[in-house]
């Protein structure tokens, strides 16, 4: 059970950053180009994925 929250919990908050990300940016501004929409996916996921483990302190030593 605590491997599946390993996995899960920062793969939900990762999930759910983007999803906050690509609103705020839809709202700001109007992508036409394929990759500038596939460059900004790329920056979400990876603040999500930043976002995700300070969150849950998973880069902390103990």
């Amino acid at each position: 059970m605590t491997t599946i929250r390993t996995f899960l919990i920062p793969a939900a908050l990762t999930g759910a950053f983007c999803a906050c990300f690509a609103l705020t940016v839809d709202l700001v501004l109007s992508m036409v180009n394929q990759w500038q929409v596939a460059g900004l996916a790329a920056v979400s996921g990876f603040l999500g994925s930043i976002f995700s483990r300070i969150v849950l302190g998973l880069g902390r030593d103990k």
